[in-house]
């Protein structure tokens, strides 16, 4: 799975297209969509479209695209659900399939899950898993004994807001954390420590955000539909953070929630 993949959360239309075309113009490999966003049918064409215009010689198989069940409920419902994604992305199968949150209750999240795992059977997708849960939900998935893991916990995660409790247990059961508003939405880039430590490593602030998600291990998922600030958020291979400033990064915490924080529910 890519390292750093675009997100398409409130993006709709031209927009969407033409930000993913940038992306994947720029050297992202991953596309982020969901049911809830409404854009899995422009993401999917945006991606066809590079695919056959490009030079490099690249094929389906070498990009991957993550879309997410809009809302648990039964089986049969999750099911048709996710075959309705495959069909409107048009890419003949979804690389990464979530369960968006945990709403619902158990019963339906544990049977939207189980449709996960006949999708993945079916080849419809290639892998599965879950978008904000907290270690409650992804203990009790795993108790219920899963015929397959999940690969994936998105959850909002960044200095501001980040996590640790979620995070270190995704990371002790090998499941991959994907964060979501690693910019913080834009909402911290003036803070004088992000503002300080962008001038000390010569980047932008929205550069050292992406990089602290990646040297935590985490697969940050940067949203943006402006053309320089796409390519430039991916643009993070030229410097490291030191510890003590990752440290001091991670001090930064105050349970900062941009929009929804489902990590709770019943």
């Amino acid at each position: 799975m890519p390292t750093i993949h675009l997100g398409v959360y409130l993006t709709s239309g031209k927009e969407t297209s033409q930000a993913v075309r940038w992306a994947l113009e720029a050297g992202y490999r991953a596309i982020d969509s969901a049911q809830m966003y409404r854009n899995e049918k422009e993401s999917g064409r945006a991606i066809l479209d590079f695919l056959s215009d490009n030079t490099q010689s690249l094929r389906r198989e070498d990009l991957h695209f993550t879309s997410k069940l809009a809302s648990n409920s039964s089986y049969e419902t999750a099911r048709k659900a996710i075959q309705k994604s495959v069909k409107d992305c048009g890419l003949g199968y979804i690389d990464l399939f979530l369960l968006h949150s945990p709403y619902g209750g158990k019963k339906a999240r544990l049977e939207s899950w189980r449709a996960v795992e006949d999708a993945i059977d079916d080849g419809e997708i290639k892998s599965g898993g879950v978008s904000n849960y907290g270690v409650k939900h992804l203990q009790e998935l795993l108790d219920s004994k899963p015929r397959i893991h999940p690969a994936v916990n998105q959850i909002e995660i960044h200095p501001f807001n980040t996590r640790f409790d979620i995070a270190d247990y995704c990371q002790s059961h090998d499941i991959v954390v994907e964060a979501y508003a690693p910019l913080v939405r834009a909402m911290r880039m003036k803070h004088p420590t992000i503002v300080s430590l962008s001038k000390k490593y010569s980047c932008t602030p929205g550069q050292l955000l992406v990089r602290w998600s990646l040297q935590h291990g985490y697969v940050p998922l940067p949203k943006s539909v402006n053309q320089a600030r796409i390519a430039e958020n991916a643009d993070i291979g030229g410097f490291t953070i030191e510890d003590g400033d990752m440290k001091t990064m991670d001090g930064l915490d105050e349970y900062l929630v941009t929009d929804w924080d489902p990590t709770d529910a019943d």
